[in-house]
């Protein structure tokens, strides 16, 4: 029987996050420790106090979410199986805990990764946005027509798109025509895998090309792929694809299933992911870590 440990991305954050486990134990406190020394910064002052708004910041938030998520892994004392996979910044958390990447270069990376995002993109000049009730296919048609970037597929009958701003509320428009439930812009900061990302993607190519991505100690399955994927330079490169490419995780359930994974075991802030998964592939049994 095979299992995958999946690990959230942006969206899943919330004031006070893993605060317990900071001073309840001390696997999960120093990772926190080595975090907030990596980044020079007192993250986790951010993460257990807040304000939400300093908490949500791209740069912030990226590698909050994956501190947590390590502090997490490490309180429980949980051995990582055969398979990992992160959504979006998720990666990173994911090669984190296979040992593809260290705890410190995964939180320099994210910092870099948020504050490249940020500059990439002049504030209101952006825009994502969820799609409710369409086929991934009729969002992808009507997206080319516009101009528009599928940013996420999350499961059937949720996509994000995103782009600059005035062409995704012209494709919210369209996409409701066309029958969508909904179509409501997210509250991120900045628009997310998207060709108006290029130059974060050369930012994280110079980033990445200064730390060492090691032979991760379980299978990778990509966003970029929907895959099995092992090799770092493979890794290096799907890490920069993402910054401007969408996210496939509705077909990476797909292919865990095919792989035969029977167990998901989400580790992280939220439950996002396993909610995902019953209603990607209800064969999988998904669902939190017990700490």
């Amino acid at each position: 029987m095979s299992s995958i440990f999946v690990f959230p991305g942006q969206g899943a954050q919330a004031v006070g996050m893993g605060r317990d486990l900071y001073e309840t134990n001390a696997a999960a406190r120093a990772v926190f420790d080595e975090v907030d020394d990596a980044l020079n910064q007192k993250l986790s002052n951010i993460i257990f106090n807040g304000p939400m708004e300093e908490l949500t910041l791209t740069a912030n938030v990226q590698p909050a979410i994956m501190a947590t998520s390590i502090a997490m892994l490490r309180a429980s004392g949980a051995v990582v199986p055969e398979y990992v996979a992160g959504h979006s910044l998720g990666e990173y958390t994911a090669l984190c805990a296979a040992g593809a990447i260290s705890l410190r270069d995964a939180a320099r990376l994210l910092r870099a990764r948020g504050d490249a995002m940020q500059r990439a993109v002049p504030v209101g000049m952006g825009l994502t946005a969820v799609i409710l009730g369409l086929d991934i296919d009729i969002v992808r048609d009507i997206c080319a027509k516009t101009d528009c970037d599928v940013a996420n597929d999350n499961c059937p009958g949720q996509v994000v798109i995103s782009g600059a701003k005035e062409i995704v509320e012209k494709t919210m428009e369209e996409l409701k025509a066309a029958g969508a439930k909904r179509a409501m812009p997210l509250a991120l900061s900045v628009p997310v895998h998207c060709r108006m990302q290029a130059p974060a993607a050369d930012a994280m190519r110079a980033a990445l090309d200064t730390i060492e991505i090691r032979m991760p100690k379980s299978v990778f399955i990509s966003n970029k792929t929907a895959d099995a994927m092992t090799k770092p330079e493979e890794i290096k490169e799907e890490l920069i694809y993402q910054m401007t490419h969408g996210v496939h995780w509705r077909e990476s359930v797909l292919k865990m299933h095919e792989l035969g994974i029977q167990d998901m075991i989400e580790i992280g802030p939220g439950n996002v992911l396993t909610g995902l998964a019953g209603r990607i592939c209800p064969e999988i049994n998904a669902k939190k870590l017990e700490i």
